[in-house]
Parts: C-alpha cells; sequence; structure tokens
C-alpha cells in the first residue's frame, strides 16, 4: 500500500469524513530536501470531519496527525492540512 492510501485509510479509520482528499505533491518538489527518489514524501490532506467541529485549528491538526501516527508521520516529510469540522 502506497503512503497515500495508507494515509486515507488511517483518516477513515479515525473520523467519520464527510469530505477526504489525499494528494500526493511530491513531484512538485523534486530536487527539494526531503524529496526521495520515487516521491511520496510531501501530501497534502482536505477533510471534513464533524469530530473536529469546533475545535481550534491546532487541536485538529493534533488530531489528524494522531490518527495518521508516529510511524507514517515520520516517513513524510511535508503534510499539509486544510481541515474543517
Amino acid at each position: 500500500m502506497n503512503r497515500s492510501a495508507e494515509i486515507r485509510t488511517a483518516l477513515e479509520a479515525a473520523f467519520e469524513t464527510e469530505h477526504l482528499e489525499v494528494i500526493d505533491e511530491s513531484e512538485a518538489h523534486r530536487g527539494h530536501a526531503g524529496y526521495p527518489e520515487g516521491g511520496q514524501s510531501h501530501f497534502r490532506v482536505r477533510m471534513r470531519a464533524p469530530a473536529l467541529h469546533g475545535q481550534s485549528r491546532l487541536a485538529k491538526h493534533r488530531a489528524v496527525h494522531a490518527a495518521i501516527g508516529p510511524d507514517l508521520i515520520g516517513q513524510i516529510h511535508a503534510l499539509a492540512l486544510e481541515v474543517d469540522g
């Protein structure tokens, strides 16, 4: 399973999402620091989950990071989050 699919699976398991996009933006970072050959290092997550409603931006980001887990987070160079409740 590639990292995009792993991120999606982890978020779907943790949240009842109304909308979820996991976008691999790695190719746009080719030649930059943190870009490994083969990509799968830079991601953007767009997600709407009612469980996050009313939480601060920091709380939402912490919840997403916790759901993805430290092992997978450790394999990602950059993770941009657009999260709504």
